[in-house]
């Protein structure tokens, strides 16, 4: 066990002086994120209705953006399992005696504590323009931040090993981790569910209600105060925690717990892939 931590630990302190060796992708990770926030945010200020009557779309949109550093970091960050193997370095990893367990949690933990860093850089910036406050309620947003940069890494790290190309990797970000952030009310609030709606508006509710990523942008928003009050709205329904009841928006005590589910079962699902012999791998 005490070996497995050891190479986990190397493996995560690899991925950390890598990624910050290449300047231009702490850039494109942090910089296009905070691209879209200042211009979705002005862009459409004037069209935006949102469950809280006094907030601006770029306030609203501030938790969503935070995600989508995660996201982005995540996904710059397991990448690098398809360059690893095309080195040849994972395969020397592989036939190491720790476990194939501490590749993943390296790997988990290295991009983790990069996309944590990252966001939490951003949430600084947000601050200094004036955009949110600081008090109490950071010191749990930044464990809520780093369980759900946990669950974002180790789904990438689950979606990055079967894949032989960044190709691949890049089709499966296209067409699964950028439309669960699409789908999870970081860009538009989530509308409530009532009887008797059209057929297609109660899919793409359900979709939505269903995603794990809406959890991390809900739990986001109200540990950061730019949605609807937490004294107001979470002891009133577990469900829904919504002020205006045209939207849909989860209680905080239910995102903290789906997003801790979402980790440990991204994370365990990873490993169970990693277990499994590769084809091409000596039997």
């Amino acid at each position: 066990m005490s070996r497995g931590l050891q190479a986990a630990w190397m493996l995560a302190k690899r991925e950390w002086i890598r990624f910050f060796r290449q300047p231009f992708r702490v850039i494109a990770a942090l910089g296009q994120p905070i691209l879209f926030w200042i211009l979705f945010g002005t862009g459409l200020h004037g069209a935006f209705r949102g469950p809280d009557a006094g907030s601006s779309f770029m306030t609203y949109f501030l938790p969503g953006t935070t995600a989508l550093i995660l996201l982005f970091t995540a996904i710059f960050a397991t990448i690098s399992i398809i360059e690893d193997r095309r080195e040849g370095f994972l395969q020397g990893v592989l036939v190491a005696p720790p476990g194939r367990w501490s590749i993943v949690l390296g790997k988990a933990l290295g991009g983790s504590a990069i996309a944590w860093a990252q966001a939490s850089l951003f949430l600084a910036l947000a601050w200094l323009s004036g955009s949110m406050s600081i008090g109490w309620h950071w010191i749990p947003m930044l464990a809520f931040l780093f369980i759900a940069a946990m669950a974002i890494t180790s789904l990438g790290v689950l979606c990055a090993w079967p894949m032989e190309s960044t190709q691949g990797y890049h089709a499966i970000m296209n067409l699964v981790l950028m439309p669960m952030w699409l789908l999870s009310g970081a860009f538009f609030p989530i509308p409530a569910w009532t009887a008797g709606q059209p057929i297609g508006q109660s899919v793409m509710h359900w979709i939505m209600v269903l995603n794990p990523m809406t959890y991390i942008v809900a739990g986001l928003r109200q540990l950061l105060a730019t949605g609807p009050a937490l004294s107001n709205t979470v002891s009133s329904n577990p469900i829904s925690s919504s002020t205006d009841n045209s939207f849909w928006n989860a209680g905080i005590a239910q995102c903290w717990w789906v997003t801790c589910l979402f980790a440990v079962i991204a994370f365990g699902t990873a490993v169970w892939m990693v277990q499994r012999r590769q084809r091409g791998e000596f039997q």
